[in-house]
């Protein structure tokens, strides 16, 4: 397919790794900027999930852990039906900066979805990591 098949964000974070880390490993920390409610078992393989008092959730898949650089998960995509097992891949590695944190996140895996779904996906990852990223610098510049 000839459409991007990647997000990519980097973001200076005051926070040090260790901060960082919680905030995107434990369910305390998922639910505090990313959801409002959060599970997570954190290993290769474990499952977690994030809910909003809207009542959407979505299931994720913790595929890599490198503690404490490198987390990795795969999650269902809105666009697909219930039981799809296509996913997208998304990676957080974190890199001491000064006494912060330089987070890059990438999302891959676009590029397996049908051309209806794939734009509107897309689109609402692109505005959702900017929207999501920005949440987190708050939540961790407020703690």
């Amino acid at each position: 397919m000839g459409f991007p098949d990647r997000i990519e964000r980097t973001v200076e974070l005051a926070a040090p790794p260790g901060k960082v880390w919680a905030a995107l490993t434990t369910a305390e920390g998922l639910a505090a900027w990313f959801g409002e409610e959060a599970a997570i078992d954190l290993r290769p393989g474990g499952r977690a999930w994030m809910g909003w008092s809207d009542g959407s959730a979505v299931a994720m898949r913790v595929e890599r852990i490198e503690e404490p650089r490198v987390f990795g998960f795969t999650w269902q995509l809105k666009g697909l039906p219930e039981g799809d097992p296509r996913r997208t891949y998304v990676e957080f590695t974190l890199e001491p900066s000064g006494a912060g944190t330089r987070l890059h996140v990438v999302e891959t895996g676009f590029a397996q979805l049908p051309e209806d779904v794939y734009q509107e996906e897309y689109d609402a990852h692109v505005g959702g990591w900017a929207a999501e990223l920005d949440e987190l610098t708050g939540h961790l510049d407020a703690a």
